[in-house]
């Protein structure tokens, strides 16, 4: 029943992924055919942002008394309305709403609410030493689904071609698209069995005051800390404006940017299998740390590539590296705490996340108008650098007792 859970999870995730990784592509060229300006844009995808905060906030501290299987169906029916709420508005105050309301990711990679809570089921359907390889299977299915979004990024233009349709009326029926693959994950959601639930018959209250130990707390609070500032600069660089900096230096539009994002996605897949591959000789922090701060270094030198051949080479070469960190960070927070802490950890390290990925999203516009096209490269690269040096230093001594475990053999 474990592993039936376990496969569920992973098909409503990539479904999900899929409308993520459209979205990611979409959504920032989509505002500005329709007339915004690169400000408003980040303003759009901040309240997008802010809506996926609050939602992780609420999974924190109310997933398990509310039941997880509930809480997973109720959060795609959410982000359906948000798909269906862009095919049916067009004007500025309708689609602030709706982004908030919908959790809209103009990210282009999975990380909201639902995902905070994935992170916490999925350990405790797979043995200590399988841990980091599920999560790594779980990522590359989440960025598979995340590859195939960004390829779908052609799908407004095929309604051009196929349907004769306008451009706006183009976007807007792939956006009903994807608020058609968020009711296909509530449906899975919805097969979960009882199992993916918190067995505990205390109060929230209790779970969260006295079986929580000060100890966690305080790792978690510190984990939370340094990865708000790893978020913010990954909030200056979302895929959306990543996107449109590609679309306004080198001219080129969705019908190249859609496969360049596939293997994108693509290069992040498969350095989740290296990373749990290198975590297992090296250490689940080394492994973050050495390969992020290389994959800063290439998107910097993204901007002064001569030519857009270049610039995705360099862009590639970012992307082999910058998700290595990811199930390594996600596998490393649930194994300092206790397993019945997992959601907390998962839930409060993913909402700083969310809140400074708003928070990064919502000043990019402002560097790219006001500063230079090219800005917030430079600046989302330095925010990486310096969380992952503070990072190494504030828990090079932390290890999880696997690793613990490994180094007294």
């Amino acid at each position: 029943m474990l592993q039936r859970n376990l496969l569920i999870i992973y098909a409503a995730a990539c479904l999900r992924s899929i409308g993520v990784g459209l979205t990611g592509v979409i959504l920032g060229i989509y505002l500005s055919r329709a007339g915004l300006s690169a400000i408003t844009i980040g303003i759009v995808i901040a309240v997008g942002l802010a809506g996926v905060a609050l939602a992780t906030l609420a999974v924190s501290f109310r997933a398990d008394w509310l039941g997880r299987r509930c809480t997973l169906v109720g959060l795609s029916l959410l982000a359906a309305s948000g798909g269906f709420g862009l095919a049916l508005f067009s004007n500025l105050p309708a689609v602030l709403l709706v982004a908030f309301l919908g959790m809209l990711n103009g990210m282009g990679r999975d990380r909201g609410a639902a995902f905070a809570l994935e992170q916490a089921i999925i350990p405790e359907a797979t043995a200590a030493g399988r841990r980091t390889w599920a999560l790594a299977w779980y990522n590359l299915i989440l960025d598979a689904g995340h590859a195939l979004g960004a390829l779908a990024s052609a799908v407004p233009f095929l309604f051009r071609q196929l349907l004769g349709v306008d451009l706006l009326a183009s976007y807007r029926m792939t956006f009903g698209l994807y608020g058609a693959l968020g009711l296909l994950s509530a449906a899975l959601y919805a097969l979960l069995s009882s199992q993916v639930e918190v067995r505990s018959s205390c109060t929230l209250r209790e779970n969260l005051r006295a079986k929580i130990s000060p100890r966690s707390k305080r790792i978690v609070a510190k984990l939370a800390s340094l990865s708000a500032l790893d978020s913010a600069g990954g909030g200056v660089l979302t895929s959306a404006l990543l996107a449109y900096w590609f679309f306004q230096r080198f001219g080129v539009a969705e019908e190249t940017l859609g496969p360049l994002f596939f293997f994108v996605r693509l290069a992040n897949a498969g350095s989740y299998l290296a990373a749990a591959w290198l975590a297992r000789r090296i250490g689940l922090l080394n492994t973050m740390v050495f390969t992020h701060i290389p994959s800063s270094l290439f998107l910097m030198a993204v901007a002064f590539a001569p030519s857009f051949a270049w610039a995705v080479i360099l862009f590639l070469a970012r992307e082999c590296l910058v998700e290595m960190d990811v199930p390594t960070r996600q596998s490393y927070i649930v194994a300092v705490v206790r397993p019945h802490e997992r959601t907390f950890a998962s839930g409060v390290t993913n909402v700083t996340r969310s809140i400074a990925w708003a928070a990064g999203s919502s000043i990019a516009g402002c560097f790219m108008q006001y500063m230079a096209l090219a800005a917030p490269l430079f600046v989302g690269g330095s925010m990486k650098i310096t969380y992952d040096i503070l990072l190494y230093f504030a828990f090079r001594q932390l290890n999880p007792s696997e690793e613990d475990t490994e180094e007294q053999r």
